[in-house]
């Protein structure tokens, strides 16, 4: 069932309607997941179909990856749910310290640039006249090699010139420098305290809004429910999952005791009486799955669905006898099941067979009132559509495994009491006539 309703993507609304709230947002979750799923498998359908247009390119040696949990899967990080997590104020601060480090260095390398402009003209010209004076003197002492002296003195004057210059352009450098790291720390100062107080401002504004105050109050408590939500269900996975495991442990020492293979398959439980509805050389066989709608208001097509699939299958007998269960009812709405719970206590039950659709509806009667959780009858297998991911063999079987362990861990729906027939006349009569 769950899986035509993701291949068509549409759900009729009478089977919705038969949906409690944590169905409807599991079902959603399950849609969206689908429609991802077939987004990116068009994707990459299309880049396949460029591929094989486009005339092939050179390996850049690019690429991306992403990073896997310790489950294998795309690791995802949702902020505020690690210990580690910064506060909301801290990364906001954070980012405005980084604004004002950002803004105040593009302004010293605009005044960094400006000196070394300067000190590039006004040593360049200071090089050029001794350049100047200097080819002079080799002229002049080339015609007069007497002075060569005289020469080799101006050379070492000239040296301790230019070695003195480089000094004192050296030190300019470096005051300029120092100047502009000042200024440039003061300026970071000066534009946080600006940004903050715009900042503080704005919040200030914000808090004596009220219908921003009630907007954000409802956005916290939406996230702390849906995280309360996925833990939940998180949690709820891995309970299955544990207890699944450990029912199979038991299952297999039982057997070890009893002096059975653990490995050998279990006797399949005894088949009902022989039906002229399906029967071929005294066995009974399933019709082969066709597709059809999920949603009718037909009656009749209800009751040949159950006939021509669910007997043979055995669904509504007891487990391991050859009556109709306690708990099992005919095709009745909801507000008969409800009536009937009326005057049963918290743990009460009934499974019914839906008017709506073709499947089953557990109806289960609590403090609260009253809940109704769909099964999914298809696959030959049963299991709450959304509830959980574990499949049951029978009806009975899933009453069973329900009897100890709850329907969800929110609502700790236990199966207590089955709750049977009122009238003398049972209501799945006319499944089994």
């Amino acid at each position: 069932m769950l899986q035509q309703i993701l291949a068509d993507m549409y759900i009729e609304p009478e089977l919705l309607a038969e949906l409690n709230e944590e169905q409807k947002q599991i079902l959603f979750f399950k849609m969206r997941e689908e429609q991802v799923r077939r987004w990116k498998e068009r994707e990459t359908k299309l880049e396949k179909q460029e591929l094989a247009q486009r005339k092939p390119k050179k390996a850049s040696g690019k690429s991306i990856s992403w990073l896997l949990g310790s489950d294998c899967d795309v690791w995802v990080w949702v902020m505020g749910e690690h210990p580690a997590d910064k506060p909301y104020d801290q990364i906001c601060d954070e980012i405005i310290t980084e604004r004002a480090r950002q803004q105040a260095q593009k302004e010293g390398e605009e005044i960094r640039a400006k000196k070394e402009e300067e000190l590039v003209k006004r040593f360049s010209n200071t090089y050029l006249m001794d350049t100047q004076m200097g080819i002079f003197d080799v002229w002049k002492k080339e015609a007069a090699e007497k002075e060569e002296q005289a020469r080799r003195a101006a050379a070492e004057e000239k040296r301790r010139a230019e070695q003195e210059l480089k000094r004192r352009e050296a030190e300019e450098r470096r005051r300029a420098e120092e100047d502009l790291r000042r200024l440039e720390e003061e300026r970071t100062q000066q534009i946080y305290m600006d940004l903050k107080e715009v900042q503080q401002s704005v919040q200030k504004q914000d808090r004596d809004d009220p219908e921003w105050q009630e907007t954000l109050q409802k956005s916290k408590a939406a996230d702390e429910r849906r995280r309360s939500i996925a833990k939940q269900a998180r949690a709820d996975y891995k309970r299955l999952s544990l207890k699944a495991v450990e029912r199979g442990r038991v299952a297999a020492m039982s057997k070890a005791f009893a002096g059975e293979d653990p490995t050998s398959k279990p006797s399949p439980p005894p088949k009902p009486k022989e039906r002229s509805t399906a029967t071929n050389n005294n066995v009974l066989h399933r019709k082969l799955a066709v597709r059809r709608t999920l949603s009718t208001s037909n009656k009749d097509v209800i009751i040949k669905w159950f006939k021509e699939e669910q007997i043979p299958l055995r669904a509504g007998y007891d487990k391991d006898q050859d009556c109709i269960a306690p708990w099992f009812h005919g095709v009745i709405t909801r507000q008969g099941a409800e009536e009937l719970l009326s005057t049963e206590g918290p743990g009460h039950f009934l499974i019914r067979v839906s008017e709506k659709i073709t499947g089953y509806v557990l109806s289960y009667r609590c403090h609260e009132g009253y809940k109704h959780f769909l099964i999914d009858a298809s696959d030959s297998s049963y299991s709450f559509l959304g509830v959980d991911q574990l499949k049951h063999a029978s009806l009975a079987e899933l009453v069973e495994y329900h009897k100890v362990e709850p329907i969800t861990l929110s609502g700790g729906e236990q199966l207590l009491q089955p709750s049977g027939q009122k009238c003398e006349n049972p209501d799945y009569s006319e499944l089994f006539s």
